[in-house]
C-alpha cells in the first residue's frame, strides 16, 4: 500500500517540477536568464547548451547579458537566439550580447495568463491520470487478495487526498506566476 502512495507522490512531484520548469520560460515583466538558458548552440559541430559556452546575467530588470567564453561564439549565440524565435532581438557589440526586454502590454499579459492557466490545467490532467493508475493498482491488489477491501478503500481515499493536495499546489504555483505577470 505504501509503495503505491510513494510512487504516486514521486510521479506527482515530477509533474509539478516540470510545470515549474515550463513556467520559468514564460516571460514576465522582468528579464530572466530562464527565458533563454534552454537554448542550444552549435559548438564545434555539436549541439551544446548556451549555458556551457557563455555566462548569462541580468544586469538590470530589462536586460539579459550574454558574455561568451570564446569571442568567436558571439555570432553563433546570436544566430541561435534569432532561430529559436523567442521574441527577442539580440544586440551584439563584439564583446557581449544584450537582449532588451520591451515592456509587456496589457493584452499580452492577459494572453500569457491564459497560456499559463492552460499549462496548469495540463499538469492537473497528468495528476488525474496518475491518480487513476494508482486507483487501478489498489483495485488490482484487492482483486489479487494482497490487501482487503477496507484497505483498498482506505488507500483510494489517501490517493484522492494526495491528488487534492497536489492540485492545490499547482493552483498556488499558477497563482504566483499570474500575479508576477500582471504586476507592472
Amino acid at each position: 500500500m505504501s509503495k503505491v502512495l510513494t510512487d504516486l507522490g514521486s510521479h506527482m512531484d515530477k509533474s509539478i517540477q516540470q510545470l515549474q520548469k515550463e513556467l520559468v520560460k514564460v516571460r514576465t515583466g522582468r528579464a530572466s536568464t530562464g527565458l533563454i538558458d534552454h537554448l542550444h548552440v552549435d559548438y564545434y559541430g555539436s549541439r551544446t547548451p548556451i549555458t556551457q559556452v557563455a555566462n548569462l546575467t541580468t544586469p538590470d530588470a530589462r536586460t539579459i547579458q550574454i558574455v561568451a567564453w570564446e569571442p568567436t561564439m558571439l555570432g553563433v549565440i546570436e544566430k541561435a537566439i534569432l532561430e529559436a524565435n523567442v521574441g527577442f532581438t539580440p544586440q551584439n557589440d563584439g564583446k557581449v550580447i544584450r537582449i532588451s526586454m520591451p515592456p509587456l502590454t496589457e493584452d499580452r499579459r492577459k494572453e500569457m495568463v491564459k497560456m499559463i492557466k492552460k499549462m496548469g490545467e495540463e499538469a492537473k490532467i497528468q495528476l488525474r491520470n496518475q491518480r487513476r493508475e494508482a486507483n487501478e493498482e489498489a483495485k488490482k491488489q484487492e482483486k489479487a487478495k494482497t490487501i482487503s477491501e477496507d484497505e483498498s478503500k482506505k488507500l483510494q481515499e489517501q490517493i484522492q487526498k494526495k491528488t487534492d493536495d497536489k492540485v492545490a499546489e499547482i493552483d498556488k504555483v499558477i497563482g504566483t506566476k499570474e500575479k508576477e505577470i500582471m504586476t507592472i
